[in-house]
């Protein structure tokens, strides 16, 4: 599942990072807490892995 948005693919980025153990879980806050708690590293990258060049900052409400 590729980021839908700029914000997502960097929350991702962020718990691949705390999963990874090169960053501290405790730094993580709001989106990428949650995804730290509810997803596995394959997934977090395949989000984080995403080219960001075309994605809108924030995605839009559904």
């Amino acid at each position: 599942m590729p980021a839908r948005s700029k914000a997502q693919q960097r929350a991702a980025g962020a718990a691949l990072s705390a999963k990874r153990g090169e960053s501290k879980v405790g730094d993580l806050q709001g989106a990428s807490k949650d995804m730290y708690d509810s997803m596995t590293e394959a997934e977090l990258e395949n989000i984080a892995a995403t080219d960001h060049d075309d994605l809108p900052d924030r995605a839009p409400d559904d």
